[in-house]
């Protein structure tokens, strides 16, 4: 069957993540990318004129998928501690989100990509944003206590990028469970909370 421009654009796309994941940024090639779909370099070339537009493109796409998934688990019918929770153990690296590879690819090369550091600064902020809002409506609601939800979404965050990276890039450096302990400590910290009421406020 052949393929709409929009779904051959997106093929391409979960190819391109699938082959930064495997090989990076910097050793990727368009080739790759097409031979991984056995379509030619020209088909993927016609979509992405180089293959910067293809990694920033591959990234925005990735970007996307993430947040929307983020804003389900913050927009449930449910108390607000619930809802960041799942949050935070769906982002933390012992969680279910997968990519984290793909991102610490993507921190490294928008060190020296303009278009990709505006990328991965706009995806940060929408985090915090999201993390933040939820917080604060914990508060209002008076689940928890919390005088800087931005200063604690900030903290959490930074706690799970660099356990990703321990986990990601030194496997055995931090068992999964010590890691989900120093996250469910930190969360339960910062919320004015025991690690025991953390989980019974949650039920």
């Amino acid at each position: 069957m052949r393929l709409s421009v929009a779904e051959r654009r997106e093929e391409l796309l979960r190819a391109a993540i699938g082959q930064i994941e495997a090989r990076g940024v910097a050793a990727v090639r368009i080739a790759d990318v097409a031979a991984a779909l056995g379509v030619s370099n020209a088909l993927v070339l016609y979509h992405f004129s180089t293959k910067e537009k293809l990694v920033a493109a591959a990234f925005a796409y990735a970007a996307e998928g993430d947040l929307a998934h983020l804003r389900k688990l913050l927009g449930r019918r449910t108390s607000a501690l619930r809802r960041l929770r799942a949050a935070v153990r769906w982002y933390a690296p012992t969680g279910q989100a997968k990519g984290w590879r793909l991102w610490i690819e993507g921190w490294a090369v928008s060190l020296r990509e303009p278009a990709l550091r505006d990328l991965t600064r706009d995806l940060d902020k929408q985090w915090k944003a999201a993390i933040t809002e939820v917080i604060a409506e914990g508060v209002a609601a008076e689940e928890f206590v919390c005088a800087d939800p931005a200063g604690t979404a900030l903290r959490l965050t930074a706690l799970l990028d660099g356990l990703a990276v321990q986990l990601t890039s030194y496997p055995g450096a931090v068992p999964r469970s010590r890691a989900q302990e120093w996250v469910d400590g930190a969360l339960a910290r910062e919320l004015g909370l025991d690690r025991k009421a953390l989980t019974e406020r949650e039920r």
